[in-house]
């Protein structure tokens, strides 16, 4: 759910930029893991249309409902003969081993994204490369699966902790990213298994600079918390002397998977641009190529400096779904394990904190609260948006 706030942040560059906006596409490589893989390839099939149709998008999110899409398996997590027996009578034994029931969801993604489009875009050059990441389960190894246009090169990654597969993008690849172990099945792509690419490579930015980005917008979901919010955190006992909810723990742990190394991988950018900037400035040119050749030895590719506009939400999206499931959210028609779960992942937790419910509360309303936060913090960096698109 909180890709919702990334659908909120193009839609409100694409405000910002205007008739700009209107006369192409905005973006021209698209990356993106987990959640963000979903939205990156309808972008990509939407870049003939003016702000990549990103308000079409943010209808489809706030279209979601919790009785619809936020199914919970009762026997899903159970191995065995009986489990298949059991899942048989409501068809969704075919999932594999997952929490939810992600069925729903599925026909959502497949009916929202234009995947000819998205194939027609990048072979007319319109869209220079798309990307997913998902992890490979056997080996551990992240794989990026690229679809690019003709004369882009993918530059090959020294590291073997990664590997490129270029292909034509399909709904398959996307739900792999986006299976978060347990709570969504694993999906098999081709004859292996994959899970979401959020475990281990969050911020797929040495991709879009090995397809040819020069400058890249990076929108993260990771609430940057203020030395006072830190304080308060480590200040609370959420189990109140009794041992933490498996829910809250939960939340945590997608926390640290999901999010923390998005937090690294900008800070790395940062240092890396600094770090090229005096290296550029006090060194002779034969100098330089000496360290970029050491670059191209470790990681594949010359490196350079990188203009960036970063989006992090100013809202912390655990306290925003605790103060929804509390204060708004409308439990009609959902079931009584799904509704037992979610009211646990508030009543649980401090100050109205959800972290769990975060990650799948499948709801449009709250779907709408996080899109029209990133609206809101795009357009707190209009000036910003206007000189980096300017230049």
């Amino acid at each position: 759910m909180r890709g919702a706030y990334e659908v909120g942040v193009v839609a409100g560059i694409a405000e910002i930029m205007g008739d700009r906006a209107a006369e192409g596409p905005l973006f021209d490589v698209f990356a993106g893991t987990s959640v963000g893989a979903i939205n990156a390839t309808y972008f990509a099939a939407n870049a003939d249309r003016p702000g990549h149709n990103a308000e079409r998008l943010s209808a489809l999110w706030q279209s979601l409902r919790l009785s619809d899409h936020a199914r919970v398996r009762p026997f899903g997590l159970w191995a065995g003969g009986l489990k298949r027996k059991l899942e048989r009578l409501t068809s969704s034994a075919r999932l594999g081993s997952s929490l939810l029931d992600t069925r729903a969801i599925e026909v959502v993604v497949k009916r929202a994204i234009d995947w000819e489009g998205l194939h027609r875009n990048v072979a007319s050059g319109r869209v220079h490369a798309v990307m997913v990441a998902a992890l490979h389960v056997a080996s551990g190894r992240t794989t990026v699966f690229a679809e690019h246009a003709p004369g882009v090169s993918l530059n090959s990654a020294e590291d073997e902790r990664r590997i490129t597969n270029v292909c034509r993008i399909a709904p398959d690849h996307v739900f792999a990213s986006a299976a978060i172990p347990l709570l969504f099945p694993t999906r098999k792509v081709g004859d292996h298994y994959y899970c979401d690419g959020g475990l281990r490579f969050n911020t797929p930015i040495a991709p879009a600079i090995r397809a040819g980005a020069e400058r890249l917008v990076v929108v993260s979901v990771r609430h940057t918390r203020t030395a006072r919010e830190v304080a308060r955190d480590e200040a609370q006992d959420p189990g109140e002397g009794k041992d933490l909810s498996p829910l809250f723990l939960v939340g945590k742990l997608l926390n640290a998977l999901l999010l923390d190394p998005v937090a690294y991988d900008l800070q790395m950018l940062d240092r890396l641009n600094q770090m090229m900037a005096v290296l550029e400035e006090a060194l002779p040119p034969d100098e330089l190529e000496r360290v970029q050749q050491v670059w191209i030895k470790h990681r594949g590719a010359p490196y350079r400096r990188l203009d960036t506009l970063i989006f992090t939400p100013s809202q912390d999206f655990g306290l925003a779904a605790g103060n929804y499931i509390k204060n708004r959210l409308d439990r009609s028609g959902i079931s009584t394990l799904t509704r037992y779960l979610i009211d646990r992942s508030a009543s649980d937790s401090p100050e109205a904190e959800a972290d769990w419910a975060s990650y799948l509360l499948f709801d449009g309303g709250f779907a709408a609260e996080l899109i029209e936060g990133g609206r809101a913090d795009a357009h707190a960096k209009a000036d910003e948006i206007r000189r980096f698109f300017a230049e």
